[in-house]
């Protein structure tokens, strides 16, 4: 009843906006922003100081820091001491050593080699054996594989052998798991992710591209530390609204990412998650000008930990600063660097009358060459919200570079090429919400 009742009133609003008032409200919005400031902003979370955003050397914590004194800067209010809600986070992680020497051949960490999320510690050296692919199909070789001591080997295998592996009979899979070290070679890309656990044994994932093929030893150096409750945050500040100060709009951005791979690596995060940390800034700092509040109190939450699988999210939902009934729309923002093609909206297909007014404020102002609308994801801190049945959007751009979940994800190379575009479409989206 109340979202048929809501779908009346957008298309009431829908129809009232007109192009001329549209393109005055991109100006305006245009105006307000700073794009050296942006890239600033994009440029110092992803810089060598602030680790990855991680949890190696509190990464997480500087980033939060820095969170902080933007909010009261712009002149948020805290809906918790200091604008924090700690919660703690079990996490793998690489603050050491991180070498690999294949043969004679010493390969790069980030370049040419990544840890798997939840490898274990370990210093091997060790005979590399390729894994038998014929123990999928021909379980008659299963004994002489049992039989094989794995103790002082370095496993090799595909990644789609890899992924086979849980096929296997149990006692296969745990055999396995007593090599030295094991290796899985990737046939295109280095895709780091991060892990709630820790396996028995370091674990590497190389490009095939990179691995000599006669090599005959391994050396690896890897350090992982498993820390089980390491203490992390979300950063909450709030405007209270012109009217109706009891109901909100929130805005939310994950700051965390990757972190480091031992002492030399790190991931910037520019486009993932800098870029949307950014937005969520420009469009505090907006809205915090008295002539631009709205009627809606306005809620901007950086989450932690969305990485780790949208654990600072979770929490919140769970554990909410105030009731999540009174939220009458969420914005996500994530991966919002680019845009030559557009951007697409999650959840479009899901609150279809939030989705025609976002569509058609775009076609009015002319910001955005697309919107595309997708269905229900779990692909970031949206989701928790929606599975409670807060309307909700998570909003990513399209087109450009590429870079993800690696080391060429740095700032340098993101072209914010529909960032103000962006920023005023939401800006609009949000007042007329």
């Amino acid at each position: 009843m109340a979202l048929l009742s809501c779908g009346r009133r957008y298309q009431r609003v829908v129809t009232s906006v007109g192009t001329a008032g549209a393109v005055l409200a991109l100006a305006t919005a245009a105006a307000a922003q700073d794009m050296v400031r942006v890239r600033q902003t994009i440029q110092r979370l992803s810089s060598p100081a602030f680790h990855g955003r991680g949890y190696v050397h509190q990464g997480d914590h500087i980033a939060a820091d820095y969170l902080r004194a933007q909010f009261s800067a712009s002149g948020l209010q805290p809906l918790s001491t200091n604008y924090t809600q700690a919660f703690p986070l079990p996490i793998n992680t690489f603050p050491g050593r991180a070498s690999l020497q294949v043969g004679s051949q010493r390969l790069t960490p980030g370049i040419d080699f990544i840890a798997d999320p939840s490898s274990g510690t370990g210093h091997v050296k060790g005979n590399i054996l390729a894994f038998d692919t014929l123990l999928f199909s021909h379980p008659e070789r299963h004994s002489a594989f049992l039989a094989t001591d794995l103790c002082r080997r370095v496993l090799v295998l595909r990644q789609h052998d890899a992924a086979r592996l849980s096929q296997l009979p149990v006692a296969l899979q745990a055999h396995v798991l007593t090599a030295a070290a094991r290796v899985t070679l990737l046939p295109s890309k280095l895709t780091a992710s991060l892990a709630s656990k820790q396996d028995p044994q370091p674990h590497l994932q190389v490009l095939a591209s990179k691995w000599p093929a006669k090599a005959r030893t391994v050396i690896v150096h890897l350090d992982a530390v498993f820390q089980p409750a390491y203490p992390t945050q979300n950063v909450i500040g709030y405007l209270p609204g012109r009217t109706q100060p009891d109901s909100f709009l929130v805005v939310t951005a994950h700051y965390d990412h990757l972190g480091r791979l031992g002492r030399s690596t790190y991931f910037p995060g520019a486009n993932d998650n800098a870029s949307g940390v950014a937005m969520l800034l420009e469009l505090a700092r907006h809205f915090s000008q008295p002539q631009n509040r709205p009627d809606y109190s306005l809620v901007f939450i950086g989450f932690g930990a969305e990485e780790a699988g949208l654990v600072g999210s979770r929490y919140f939902v769970e554990h909410p600063l105030f009731p999540l009934e009174r939220i009458h729309f969420l914005v996500n923002l994530d991966l919002v660097g680019t845009g030559s093609q557009g951007a697409t909206v999650v959840n479009g297909k899901i609150f279809e009358p939030q989705f025609q007014l976002l569509t058609q404020l775009n076609s009015a102002g002319h910001y955005l060459p697309s919107l595309v609308a997708r269905g229900r994801a779990a692909n970031s801190d949206h989701y928790f919200f929606s599975e409670h049945g807060v309307p909700s959007f998570f909003l990513y751009t399209r087109g450009g570079p590429t870079a993800y979940h690696d080391v060429q994800d740095q700032a340098d190379a993101l072209p914010l090429t529909a960032f103000q575009q962006v920023f005023a479409l939401l800006s609009e989206f949000l007042l007329h919400l």
